[in-house]
């Protein structure tokens, strides 16, 4: 089976000519000018460099031919090639704003208990891949989530050992931020009743001894211990990523802690031919920065499908585990305030380190603790790094009232993830109580501070569905129509904000503004043929909405019901 999917990665069977000029006709085309304001148009002419050439307010017409040509003349060139859009609607590319690519392709070949509504679910679901999967080492898996089973505590490693004792298991939550052993697990790990989490890690303690749950940091001390995916499986779970996002009108992704090996796999699917979606990196520490990229930047390859050009660091971590970090005790937990991830200074000089090269930082920050610690980083780097620096604050899901304002300042983009929003409303009621939602998810007064919004998923923790984000940055509801009304719906935005943040937006939170992300004139023509006109649509409409066919670079690369 492998070698089949890798045989097939270079080519979808797809009958566009390579480089070729064309024009997709008779369309209900929606755009985005340089201002994010909404462009109609019939027909899209694509030159034969893959770009934009034109938006035509009327239906194509092919060049007028005279009756009679002169010694030397020829007919007017028209396209290569014509595509009749049936009036289907046609939108930019969307391009999501905050994920990780190779984690959303290993959750595809791993244990994925994303869709699990119990524990007894999720052991069940265990217990039948380890009986499948007999010959496997360790057991990896990922997206459970005690919320979404109504467990009111966190899992243990007895909760694990009683679906599968015999083999090391190791799942993470579906946030990134928190992870789950089993005792044989733990014991390959030598984590014993004496082990210290370190610095920006908790590992919950049962009994005197460790429960199984490790939370941030303290991730290491198990994953140190678990096989990593071999070249080839990383391999296939970029391929498996990639037809995901394709499918749902992805074309451009900013990848989120970039690791070499990550790189690795993205140049050599490039290399052969197979890289369809665009990847903005922005590497996972300085390390692989220096490793990926060296002493700058790397350029554009591969005709803008690829380019390492940022850092990306995490501050805190997640509400579900406890582990954002917060300005006053969680309402539930008095105690406990989360954890910084990075101590203040250390933040400061990696910032500073990426920063003197010319790489773009962003920021991973949940907390409002953690919002305004790296407000006050961005106002003091400012002084001393100038220019148009983009400082990126992915996240921004808490954020003291206070300190909204201060995104507005020194050209702070705001990378954030409507998806998590209508995941996280029950438990940010518990974790903050009623009275400290009013910064929770500000999208609309980031907007209204004028600060640059970008959307995204964060995949896999949430769907890469865009419309599903699209429709919820609209409603704040969830997929039932729930809260109705919305949940703080103050914070709702229109559709073309909406729109703008998984598009231009989101092109220019990656210094990619002017490659792609609008169809403007000179850009790639990076588009998506859907089955409903969303400008006109309600947001439950929306999220239903069907991908027919995604294009990138004037080429087709998914058609609904075609496999590659």
């Amino acid at each position: 089976m492998r070698q089949r999917l890798l045989a097939a990665l270079a080519a979808l069977a797809l009958p566009v000519p390579a480089m070729a000029s064309g024009v997709i006709d008779n369309v209900n085309g929606i755009a985005l000018d340089a201002s994010g304001q909404v462009v109609r148009f019939r027909a899209l002419l694509i030159d034969d460099e893959g770009k934009v050439e034109k938006l035509l307010p009327g239906r194509y017409q092919d060049p007028p031919r005279k009756k009679k040509l002169k010694k030397g003349e020829s007919w007017p060139k028209g396209p290569d090639f014509k595509l009749d859009g049936a009036g289907k609607t046609l939108i930019p590319g969307l391009i999501d704003a905050h994920g990780h690519v190779m984690d959303m392709g290993l959750a595809f070949i791993t244990l994925d208990l994303s869709d699990t509504g119990s524990l007894a679910e999720a052991q069940a679901r265990i217990r039948a891949y380890a009986a499948a999967n007999p010959a496997r080492k360790w057991i990896i898996g990922t997206g459970w989530n005690q919320e979404s089973w109504g467990l009111g505590r966190f899992p243990t490693a007895a909760d694990l050992d009683a679906a599968v004792s015999d083999v090391p298991v190791w799942l993470e939550h579906a946030d990134g931020h928190a992870g789950w052993a089993n005792s044989l697990a733990m014991r390959a790990a030598n984590v014993t009743a004496t082990a210290k989490a370190p610095p920006g890690g908790r590992i919950e303690m049962a009994g005197g001894k460790p429960s199984g749950l490790f939370v941030d940091k303290a991730m290491d001390l198990i994953q140190k211990a678990a096989p990593p995916p071999a070249p080839k499986d990383r391999d296939i779970a970029l391929e498996k990523a990639q037809q995901a996002l394709l499918a749902n009108g992805v074309t451009g992704i900013a990848d989120m802690g970039t690791s070499i090996e990550d790189w690795q796999a993205f140049r050599r699917s490039a290399d052969r031919g197979a890289l369809r979606v665009r990847i903005i990196s922005y590497a996972l520490g300085l390390d692989n920065m220096v490793m990926i990229a060296g002493p700058e930047p790397t350029p554009w390859l591969y005709d803008d499908h690829l380019r390492m050009g940022g850092l990306n660091l995490v501050l805190d971590g997640a509400l579900a585990s406890r582990g954002a970090w917060l300005k006053t005790g969680y309402a539930d937990a008095p105690g406990q305030r989360g954890m910084e991830l990075i101590p203040s200074t250390q933040l400061r000089n990696m910032m500073s380190r990426a920063a003197m090269d010319n790489f773009q930082i962003a920021v991973d920050a949940v907390g409002d603790a953690a919002n305004s610690e790296l407000l006050d980083a961005i106002t003091e780097l400012g002084q001393t790094y100038k220019g148009d620096r983009r400082w990126r604050i992915e996240q921004a899901q808490i954020v003291d009232p206070s300190d909204l304002p201060r995104f507005g300042q020194n050209g702070i983009v705001a990378s954030m993830q409507p998806g998590r929003a209508v995941a996280d409303r029950r438990t940010a009621t518990v974790r903050l109580g009623e009275a400290r939602i009013n910064g929770a998810y500000a999208w609309k007064a980031m907007l209204d501070n004028r600060v640059p919004l970008t959307f995204g998923s964060d995949v896999p923790t949430e769907t890469p569905n865009p419309f599903v984000g699209m429709a919820v940055a609209m409603s704040r509801e969830d997929g039932a129509g729930q809260p109705t009304g919305g949940w703080t719906p103050q914070q709702r935005v229109s559709f073309e904000a909406a729109l703008d943040g998984y598009t231009r937006q989101a092109a220019f939170a990656g210094f990619a503004e002017k490659r792609f992300g609008s169809l403007i004139p000179g850009q790639r023509a990076d588009f998506v043929i859907i089955d409903r006109d969303i400008s006109v649509s309600r947001p439950a409409d929306i999220r239903a909405t069907q991908v027919l066919e995604t294009w990138i670079g004037g080429k087709r690369v998914y058609m609904k019901g075609v496999k590659p």
